[in-house]
């Protein structure tokens, strides 16, 4: 249950009173890191450094689409020489297509995206040629 302030008694006293009543109830008792200094204590911050530590433990990145297709390309094009079924090379050029067409219609910021969807036929000739089957 929330309470409300009562009239006439400051912000800062109220506060102090409601962490002194959480303290002896027990609310702040084996909360992480007791004990432990605060990390980064004495490093030098500008405005956005809570920013980006909160990106890193988000693992946000704010990178433009096109970029991120181009390493998910990359990383499609991986993933197809490790393939070992037909089917999964399939299934993974329709998707990095799906992926591409999306992309190079829809990108307004960043860099243009100079991908063009893979040709199935071809990638799978390839795949072919360097899986002979036993």
């Amino acid at each position: 249950m929330k309470r409300r302030k009562p009239p006439g008694v400051s912000w800062e006293s109220w506060t102090e009173r409601l962490i002194r009543e959480g303290i002896e109830r027990g609310e702040f008792d084996d909360l992480p890191g007791e004990g432990k200094p605060l990390p980064d204590l004495d490093t030098q911050r500008d405005e956005l450094a809570w920013l980006r530590e909160k990106m890193r433990r988000e693992q946000i990145a704010l990178l433009p689409p096109t970029l991120v297709l181009r390493k998910d390309y990359e990383s499609t094009l991986e993933r197809i020489a490790a393939a070992t079924t037909a089917a999964e090379v399939t299934s993974l050029v329709e998707a990095i297509n799906v992926r591409i067409v999306y992309v190079n219609s829809h990108a307004t910021a960043g860099p243009p995206s100079t991908l063009m969807p893979l040709d199935l036929d071809t990638v799978l000739a390839r795949w072919h040629e360097a899986h002979p089957p036993d």
